[in-house]
């Protein structure tokens, strides 16, 4: 387990120093789909008492959604929105990496400073966590495209799902299914809105909407 627990924590890093550096929104989405099957296997990693029922569906229901159903909404809305597929961030991608090795080194931190109170959850994971949270609040305020603050926003999930994951125990199936319908519910609107913005403005750069004045 520990080896495959550090396995899905480099993969990971990786994964949110890609969308830091990344200036191409397909390539953004498609390592977003690869991050949302990554995590979506650690309720199977942390499952101790063998292959479960309740971890395989909670596990099936991430990696659908997050790694399958939103990548390809994201996908359809860029290609509907006609809009540049690159990023523009207000940011340059250089102070976006270096960032990420900030985010990082304060990750290490904080999980460091967290493990002795929540003794039953993997450091590797809560450093990962605090990672993609921090990774998903920089990506909505520091990206143009509405676009990119959708993929902010389920990579900002992604932290919250790991750390549900790793540090609560015995939390009900319907509760964590909710979570998995507040994302769902959250990027079609997000999705209605990018849809919205784009037929008003012909653009889904959300520096537009200060144009909108009483």
């Amino acid at each position: 387990m520990f080896a495959l627990l550090q396995t899905v924590h480099a993969l990971g890093l990786l994964s949110g120093f890609a969308l830091l550096g990344t200036s191409r929104i397909g390539a953004c989405i498609r390592w977003l789909s690869f991050q949302g099957i990554l995590f979506g296997l650690v309720p199977l990693i942390l499952h101790q008492g063998g292959f479960g029922w309740r971890a395989g569906f909670l596990a099936a229901g991430n990696i659908v959604l997050k790694g399958i159903v939103f990548p390809l909404l994201l996908l359809r809305l860029r290609a509907r929105a006609d809009t540049s597929r690159e990023v523009e961030p207000f940011v340059s991608f250089v102070t976006s990496v270096l960032f990420g090795i900030l985010a990082l080194g304060l990750s290490v931190w904080l999980a460091s400073e967290m493990k002795p109170a929540l003794r039953q959850a993997p450091f590797a994971m809560l450093d990962s966590s605090i990672f993609l949270i921090a990774v998903g609040l920089f990506l909505i305020i520091s990206r143009r495209n509405a676009l990119m603050q959708v993929i902010g926003y389920l990579v900002l999930e992604n932290g919250i799902f790991v750390f549900g994951v790793i540090t609560v125990v015995g939390t009900p199936l319907l509760v964590e299914l909710g979570v998995l319908l507040d994302a769902f519910v959250g990027v079609f609107v997000m999705g209605i809105a990018i849809y919205h913005i784009n037929r008003e403005f012909g653009s889904v750069e959300v520096d537009r909407l200060s144009a909108l004045k009483g």
